[in-house]
């Protein structure tokens, strides 16, 4: 099981930005896709990002294509969503995932604790 410890959630203006950290287990260099995912209030969660730690594979919905970017350091363990322009809509609570190179790009295993994110109008 990969331990996954998310960072970076808070509050901010709508037009603002935040990034997200995510620090996984040592083990999980070149054997898991990361992604990020998020959930509001009263909905199911929903995809936003993932890569692989060889940074291909990478892919973005829809609605953050332009304004989220993920990237990782391989040496500190550790995968970023920056977020840019953010609308209130983008409030939610964000979730780090890992997922094994061996099984399909959608399927994660492993969870974060979530982060909260809240962009004021």
């Amino acid at each position: 099981q990969v331990q996954l410890v998310e960072s970076g959630g808070g509050l901010v203006q709508a037009g603002g930005s935040l990034r997200l950290s995510c620090v996984a287990s040592e083990h999980t260099l070149s054997t898991f896709r990361m992604g990020w995912f998020r959930q509001a209030p009263g909905k199911e969660r929903e995809f936003v990002a993932r890569t692989t730690w060889s940074g291909g594979g990478t892919y973005y919905a829809d609605f953050v294509k332009g304004r989220f970017a993920i990237s990782r350091d391989n040496a500190k363990n550790t995968v970023y969503l920056q977020m840019n322009s953010l609308k209130p809509e983008d409030t939610a609570v964000y979730y780090c995932a890992a997922g094994p190179v061996t099984m399909a790009a959608s399927e994660f295993t492993s969870w974060g604790q979530g982060t909260q994110v809240t962009v004021s109008s």
